[in-house]
């Protein structure tokens, strides 16, 4: 659904991304490291890297801590480093130093827990480092509503950056300074070590601060840069409730995504998406639908509202829901239909075949042009093994049909309302598997008068 992001082109190829991703997150108050928490249905983390990649950087450097291994893991193919201890941001950083060795481009720093970070503001970063009198360094600003407690930046007449001041630091003038601290670093990475080994921990915390850098940059006689970005590219992750607070932003730029594209949301803000989701062109979604991951939607489709679909691919003109579950390893043909509280799971419905309501299509085959009816289901669990159901084309299922698996129906197929397929239907054959109707006429009333006998004798008694 995301749109190829247009990045000005940077002047040097040579970029190497480190991303600190070794905070423990303990305001999270959860076993799962910080970074791994989803936004849009996947972890913060990746939605960096999806960024950072976007600048197709040499190389990709994530700073993991002690009992990480979850986040290498969803980090691969990238490369990852062990920060030992927390002992601050540019330690962080130096962390990575083997791993990067000689490199000499520019290093951009990054954080796992900035999930709405773009790759349009990493190229103004870099940009930034590769302006005007070289800086060795430069820094993200941002102009929020609130400055609040954020760091200043403190810039001389040319523009350049002199400082960054904390605000308990700094005088009532630096204090209404708009122009704040967003964190990201770009360092040229000829200069980068000799500045890191220049940092000192005397600070309250006895840790080493990476916004000393540009102090110490200055003071080995080096300019630094600033550029500014959206202050909502920058917010991050420190608690369940910021969490929340960046899903909402996620979406909102989701769905304005999606109707840019092409798309109709009748009602935007009831729709989620996840960050990998497809839609079309003409793709009209209702009310109350949730995308969840791996959903690829094909050019004027139809979802109807209240739906959830999960690791499926709907094809051109089909017509989905309401309350259809489309779950994953699911194909749905184009001009199909899957209607009202219908789930559809490991399935590939063709071109035009339909269930149109309350029926279940698990681990099945179903033709072009059949007709899954009301009630139709596939029994592809035996308590053990999954077992496929293949059902030909222009097949008619009937209501309440009950097809066990494994079993094969053919092409022009006629399944009788009520029965249970347990053997293959050969094509254009009558299927009926039921008991056979028995009719005792005048029984209803004999069995009313019986009871009505026993309640009197029951009464009396």
């Amino acid at each position: 659904m995301t749109a190829p992001t247009s990045i000005p082109a940077l002047a040097c190829p040579a970029l190497a991304c480190i991303v600190l991703a070794a905070g423990k997150g303990t305001r999270m108050k959860s076993d799962l490291p910080k970074v791994l928490h989803p936004i849009a249905n996947e972890p913060m983390v990746a939605h960096v890297l999806r960024a950072a990649s976007a600048l197709n950087p040499d190389r990709v450097i994530v700073v993991v801590g002690p009992g990480q291994e979850g986040v290498a893991k969803a980090v691969a193919p990238h490369a990852t480093v062990l920060q030992p201890q927390q002992l601050g941001t540019a330690d962080a950083v130096k962390a990575a130093r083997t791993a990067l060795g000689e490199f000499d481009g520019d290093v951009l720093v990054l954080f796992g827990d900035t999930p709405l970070v773009r790759p349009e503001t990493l190229s103004l970063l870099v940009q930034a480092r590769r302006g005007a009198g070289n800086p060795a360094v430069a820094v993200l600003g941002m102009r929020p509503a609130d400055p609040a407690a954020y760091g200043r930046l403190v810039q001389d007449e040319a523009g350049g950056l002199t400082k960054i001041v904390e605000y308990l630091d700094a005088t009532p003038a630096e204090r209404a300074i708009g122009l704040c601290n967003a964190g990201l670093m770009a360092f040229d990475g000829r200069r980068l070590w000799a500045i890191l080994d220049a940092i000192g921990s005397a600070n309250a915390k006895g840790e080493f601060y990476l916004t000393d850098a540009v102090a110490v940059a200055r003071a080995q006689g080096h300019a630094c840069a600033v550029a500014e970005g959206d202050p909502a590219d920058v917010e991050g992750v420190n608690s369940r409730v910021e969490l929340a607070k960046l899903e909402k932003l996620m979406q909102a730029r989701l769905r304005r995504q999606a109707m840019l594209n092409g798309a109709t949301l009748a009602d935007p803000d009831t729709v989620w998406f996840s960050a990998d989701t497809v839609l079309g062109r003409d793709v009209t979604v209702g009310q109350n639908v949730v995308f969840g991951p791996g959903v690829v939607v094909e050019d004027g489709v139809t979802i109807r509202p209240f739906c959830h679909l999960e690791g499926v691919v709907v094809r051109r003109e089909a017509i989905i829901g309401p309350y259809s579950r489309l779950r994953p390893g699911s194909d749905i043909g184009a001009g199909a239909h899957v209607g009202n509280f219908v789930e559809v799971k490991a399935s590939t419905l063709g071109n035009g075949a339909k269930a149109n309501h309350l029926a279940y299509v698990g681990d099945a085959d179903i033709g072009e042009g059949t007709n899954i009816g009301a009630g139709a289901i596939t029994c592809n669990y035996d308590g053990t093994f999954k077992y496929r159901t293949q059902v030909g084309r222009n097949v008619f299922v009937g209501t309440n049909a009950t097809l066990v698996a494994p079993v094969q129906v053919g092409d022009g197929a006629f399944i009788a309302g009520g029965s249970t397929i347990t053997e293959a239907v050969p094509a254009d054959a009558l299927a009926i598997g039921r008991g056979r109707q028995v009719v005792k006429e005048g029984w209803a009333a004999a069995f009313a008068a019986m009871q009505k006998a026993r309640k009197a004798a029951l009464k009396k008694g």
